[in-house]
């Protein structure tokens, strides 16, 4: 099983954007998505943005994987 996740794109530098999730910052390729820009989400798998999210869908992704750690529901 494949999971992605989506991240704030806080920085770019040629092909590499520095991300932000969860407080945690990380560089990741945008070869595959060339057109994103600094505050756009996208989504992370295997060190790859893979798709542009809209922010709300970006916020709701992450509330379910925190209530798959126990956080309480907080998506209607």
């Amino acid at each position: 099983m494949c999971l992605a996740v989506p991240a704030k794109v806080l920085e770019i530098r040629e092909q590499l954007a520095k991300v932000e999730l969860s407080g945690v910052t990380r560089d990741v390729s945008l070869m595959l998505l060339p057109e994103t820009k600094v505050g756009d989400y996208v989504l992370v798998h295997a060190g790859f943005a893979m798709q542009v999210v809209e922010e709300r869908e970006a916020e709701e992704m992450n509330a379910l994987l925190a209530e798959m750690n126990g956080a309480p529901r907080m998506v209607q």
